[in-house]
């Protein structure tokens, strides 16, 4: 008799509690800027979390397209994990429990760009954390701010946190001019608006201005996100060439070049192991 074949693997993935998820309900949608969609969402289970958030990470758990909030809630807790994307928040309002979490305009390139440039009030995703701030403690003699669009949300509640008497530097890189957002940022840090019409293409521009400024100085604390490889030109000359202490400088990668977040977070995985 012919040997009994091996039973075939269930390639789902398995379920899994997550605590922590809650599900927001969309309070309003409004276009910040040309390439900026904000939405403001709430929910009683938001009541947990602490003031001062802004510039966390937070993760956003998306449901599929005509599904039930209650099948949605569902799968948070008990089921096939949601498509699921990081974001920053970008005001947290405690007494009121509403959120502001600000995407960038991808049109339906992305999954979470799809949802916001559709969401209506009323509407309903997962929310996880907030994480911890990424720019908590303000000691430095001069600080170093550079995002482009996906990073702006940190760069601008870094700035918001500082001491009023901060001194320093603070570079946006955007897609066009009417991306600039006004920020309340301390009158000593001087802003340069940058324009890369086309993000998807490799740009320079930023580090060309950071190598380009008169070093200052004293101590230099940075908060400095974007595209991996501006991150990595930016990396090794602040940590080598300057020789920044690692823990002044929060210098992050948020997306590359041709890879979705999935593939860029098991990237970031490879190369920190």
């Amino acid at each position: 008799m012919p040997a009994t074949p091996p039973p075939v693997p269930d390639l789902k993935r398995p379920a899994q509690k997550r605590p922590g998820a809650r599900v927001v309900t969309v309070l309003a949608r409004r276009r910040l800027t040309p390439n900026m969609i904000r939405l403001t969402v709430t929910a009683p289970e938001l009541a947990n979390v602490a003031p001062g958030c802004e510039g966390a990470n937070c993760k956003i758990l998306l449901p599929e397209v005509g599904e039930s909030r209650e099948a949605f809630s569902g799968r948070l807790t008990e089921g096939q994990r949601p498509v699921t994307r990081t974001y920053t928040v970008r005001h947290w309002r405690p007494e009121v429990l509403e959120m502001d979490i600000d995407f960038v305009d991808h049109g339906d390139g992305g999954p979470a760009s799809a949802f916001a440039l559709r969401a209506q009030p009323g509407d309903f995703f997962g929310l996880a954390g907030p994480g911890p701030v990424k720019m908590s403690d303000f000691y430095a003699d001069w600080y170093l701010i550079a995002a482009d669009m996906s990073a702006l949300p940190v760069a601008a509640a870094a700035l918001e946190a500082m001491p009023r008497d901060a001194k320093g530097v603070a570079v946006f890189e955007i897609t066009v001019p009417e991306d600039r957002q006004e920020i309340d940022a301390p009158e000593g840090i001087e802003q340069h608006w940058l324009i890369q019409s086309d993000p998807h293409e490799p740009s320079t521009a930023q580090e060309e201005l950071i190598r380009a400024l008169p070093w200052p100085e004293g101590r230099v604390q940075t908060c400095i996100a974007g595209e991996s490889g501006v991150i990595k030109a930016l990396r090794g000359f602040l940590h080598q060439e300057k020789a920044l202490d690692r823990k002044d400088t929060y210098i992050s990668g948020y997306w590359k070049i041709g890879l979705v977040e999935d593939e860029h977070q098991k990237m970031k995985r490879a190369e920190q192991s």
